[in-house]
């Protein structure tokens, strides 16, 4: 409890007056445990991003992370846009918001929940203090009951497979697929492929949300 009372005074120095006051009512509990430095820490939890071990966008690595200049074991490695040139971010300077604080960038695209009417200390969550997911083109974070909505990463196979009904229907008008093409995108649908599907869910109603995106 002493370390991670530390940690949390290091990060209201890194992070300024402005995101002291959003750690104080948001700022994130841990999970998955390793060692820096002989004591035990454990990577941060972020609520719109249950698992980025699992997507790939935190790796093992030696690498410093060039906002805290430490090495903590694991670094970013998908979107991140700043007009700096910024190559290695660990998963600590995310999730309490000084990496997108120190070089004014974003891990998200906050016109699409904006748009939406997203609250705004949510879409500051989803874009300053959460993981980005790599896209084909531009990633859009989806919305539901008003929210944003938990990324899950790739969609699996047998998830599109059990589409049907009207919830396909409303899935293929909103991403503009022609209903005979559907059948063919399935069969040859892989995680990582062209065209990926993506999974969310609603963290209010839990439903089951998917975005296509391709070149």
């Amino acid at each position: 409890m002493a370390y991670n009372k530390r940690i949390k005074n290091d990060v209201k120095r890194l992070a300024g007056a402005h995101s002291s006051l959003i750690l104080a009512k948001h700022f994130v509990p841990f999970s998955t445990a390793l060692t820096y430095y002989g004591r035990k820490m454990e990577l941060p939890k972020f609520k719109y991003y249950p698992d980025p071990i699992a997507t790939g966008v935190f790796e093992k690595s030696d690498d410093i992370c060039e906002c805290c200049s430490k090495a903590k074991g694991y670094i970013y490695t998908s979107s991140f846009y700043t007009a700096q040139d910024v190559k290695s971010i660990c998963p600590w300077c995310i999730a309490d918001g000084s990496a997108a604080t120190k070089y004014n960038g974003s891990f998200s695209d906050d016109y699409p929940l904006i748009k939406e009417g997203v609250d705004l200390a949510v879409v500051f969550e989803v874009c300053e203090r959460t993981p980005g997911y790599p896209s084909w083109q531009q990633e859009i974070w989806q919305v539901h009951c008003g929210t944003a909505c938990e990324f899950h990463g790739d969609a699996e196979k047998e998830d599109l497979e059990c589409l049907a009904g009207d919830e396909l229907d409303t899935f293929l008008t909103k991403e503009m697929v022609d209903p005979e093409v559907w059948p063919k995108i399935i069969q040859h649908y892989e995680k990582g492929g062209q065209p990926s599907v993506y999974k969310f869910k609603c963290t209010e109603c839990q439903e089951i949300v998917f975005y296509m995106d391709y070149t």
